[in-house]
């Protein structure tokens, strides 16, 4: 009554059952009853399995770099496969009864591995450290068509390169030769960066200097500006003062002629004057001084009468003893009017 044994798979399990060598149930996830003396089962995961691997090659330039990574598979055919592996259980303990199952993986690592030396083989050193995507689209297309995953019936799903990375001696050497460079370039950096400052600096030197010259330039024209509004200034004022010059030349023209007309005109007069003069004299010459006084007082007013009486008794003072003037003599003399 204990050989009766009941058994029951994931759906991701493809089953084979055997009796007496002839295969009477097949499928995935099947639960059943099965004897064990008699039974023998098969039993093919078909879900995908993920493989890492790691493992040492040689670059190009026969540097030694360590290789990690990842392959993705799964089983599609699970008659081929299990017609070349061993994956049948134990009817008692229902554990596989052999390590193909394990030695599967290794086989697959084993196909990605040498796919992956051959790549890496073409590379150098550090075209192969920062060729880890390239090299995995590579591998990874070369692992699809391998003949001998086809021929078990395995299908890969994916492989990636987790890392690539030289020896520690190698890395370090790498890591020297990088921190040299960024060292460098950091320099230039520095340099550049002074340079571009020292630019800079000529250029607002330069701009200020543009400046200067443009406001001295500006400045220039100003005073050339000013100097011409001046010197045009001047000309206008000489040009008065040539016509003021001409105006004041003419007036004295003017004048001369005027004052020599006049004096013409006193000297003819006086020539006048002088023949009436002459002529009077000449007609008075024998004409008794009496007779020329009295001719001359016949027209005088009576202040002047007076006046004149006043200085003949003044020619003759010494011969008068006293001279009584009363006021109202003197009041008109004072108010009559002259002529």
């Amino acid at each position: 009554m204990f050989t009766l044994k009941f058994i029951k798979f994931q759906p991701s399990t493809h089953v084979l059952q055997y009796k007496k060598g002839v295969l009477v149930r097949e499928g995935a996830g099947l639960a059943f009853f099965y004897y064990t003396p008699t039974a023998a089962l098969v039993a093919v995961p078909m879900g995908s399995e993920d493989v890492p691997f790691i493992f040492e090659e040689s670059s190009a330039d026969f540097q030694l770099i360590t290789v990690q990574g990842q392959v993705t598979y799964r089983i599609t055919d699970p008659k081929k496969i299990a017609g070349l592996l061993n994956f049948s259980i134990d009817p008692v303990t229902q554990q596989y009864i052999s390590d193909d199952p394990q030695k599967l993986s290794q086989r697959i690592i084993n196909v990605a591995k040498v796919l992956t030396r051959k790549g890496l083989q073409e590379l150098p050193l550090r075209e192969a450290l920062r060729a880890t995507d390239t090299l995995a689209t590579l591998v990874t297309q070369s692992v699809k068509g391998s003949a001998e995953l086809q021929a078990l019936g395995v299908e890969i799903l994916g492989l990636s390169f987790l890392a690539i990375k030289p020896t520690p001696e190698t890395a370090r050497a790498l890591e020297a030769q990088a921190r040299e460079q960024i060292l460098r370039e950091a320099d230039e950096a520095v340099y550049a960066r002074r340079n571009a400052a020292v630019e800079q600096e000529r250029r607002i030197k330069e701009n200020e200097l543009n400046t200067e010259i443009a406001v001295e330039t500006k400045q220039r024209q100003i005073r050339e500006t000013q100097m011409e509004a001046e010197r045009s200034i001047q000309h206008k004022q000489h040009e008065l003062q040539q016509a003021e010059m001409t105006a004041k030349i003419a007036l004295e023209g003017q004048n001369t002629q005027l004052v020599t007309l006049a004096m013409d005109n006193a000297k003819r007069e006086a020539d006048v004057k002088a023949h009436a003069a002459g002529v009077l004299m000449r007609a008075y010459a024998g004409v008794d001084p009496k007779i020329l006084q009295a001719l001359a007082m016949s027209g005088m007013q009576p202040g002047q009468l007076i006046a004149l009486a006043f200085h003949e008794l003044a020619e003759k003072a010494e011969r008068i003893g006293q001279l009584n003037v009363t006021p109202d003599l003197l009041r008109e003399v004072i108010d009559s009017p002259v002529r």
